[in-house]
């Protein structure tokens, strides 16, 4: 596993982040999670060197944070940090939001929340939160040590990215962010001007909802006639690590040999580490979708 400095806060995160949103239920079709399952997948990809896990509130009905609660015992949760969310529908006045984030920290079965984010926020959301003293509340909290970071997840216009980004002191972002989605959302414009703030990002949707990772027949020619053979979900990924800014990609998994295929990935990818070759099919295959 290759790990990468999130910027000015200048730990290290393993660059493939498990996010906690996608766990299958069980075989019988239950929508419920199968929860040794789950577990059973999240132990192996920390085992395998993932440090940095992804979850939020909302996720699986509610569920999410409480299975990584329970995978996190026996001397995971000192192995890890943990981003999880507030969102905006949950919370209207200071003393929701503290009931939000006990309730959260009792799910997790832990302290303190490393990464805390405003959950998918946008210029009107970020009005919303200062509206009710969300900001005073992170910085509350971080004194407190009930959290280290303070970070929001973003899904707006590049306009909207800048404006909220300038307008508070950030810890980390995370943002939705592709080979396809360089012009969309934050892009690789919001990307940099993190980057140059020493803002550590945090990558979601890196295969743009799963929909890269089998590419169509026009885009799999062109990987097929590249000299080098590697699947559409690596070369994806690999894109992605290539930008010194990113600081970890979080991946979705619900199957044994999809941690097992990101821990491989994962150990193979750096910043600058693509060829000029290998950057123009990533723009051929741009073009081809």
């Amino acid at each position: 596993m290759k790990y990468r400095t999130m910027g000015k806060l200048g730990i290290q995160a393993s660059a493939f982040g498990l996010g906690c949103m996608r766990f299958n239920g069980k075989a019988s079709g239950d929508s419920v999670i199968d929860e040794e399952k789950a577990i059973s997948l999240i132990r192996r990809a920390i085992d395998g060197g993932v440090t940095y896990l992804d979850t939020a509130y909302v996720y699986l009905d509610k569920t999410s944070e409480i299975v990584l609660g329970k995978a996190l015992r026996d001397g995971y949760r000192d192995k890890v940090t943990i981003a999880t969310k507030m969102p905006k529908e949950y919370v209207h006045n200071r003393a929701e939001m503290e009931e939000l984030l006990e309730s959260e920290l009792k799910k997790l079965q832990t302290d303190h929340i490393d990464f805390y984010l405003m959950h998918g926020i946008n210029r009107g959301k970020w009005d919303y939160f200062k509206s009710i003293g969300a900001p005073e509340f992170f910085e509350d909290m971080k004194k407190a040590g009930k959290i280290r970071y303070k970070c929001f997840s973003f899904h707006g216009s590049y306009d909207e990215f800048e404006y909220i980004l300038n307008d508070w002191d950030w810890d980390m972002v995370q943002i939705q962010y592709n080979f396809m989605d360089v012009d969309n959302q934050a892009g690789t414009k919001g990307l940099k001007l993190a980057g140059s703030k020493g803002i550590p990002v945090v990558i979601m949707e890196g295969l743009l909802g799963g929909r890269l990772s089998k590419a169509p027949g026009n885009v799999q020619a062109l990987y097929d006639n590249f000299p080098v053979k590697r699947s559409a979900v690596e070369w994806a990924f690999r894109w992605l690590c290539n930008h010194p800014e990113v600081s970890v990609v979080l991946s979705g998994c619900n199957e044994q040999e999809q941690i097992d295929e990101n821990l491989r990935i994962f150990d193979g990818v750096g910043p600058d580490i693509m060829s000029g070759e290998e950057l123009q099919l990533m723009d051929d295959v741009r073009k081809a979708y």
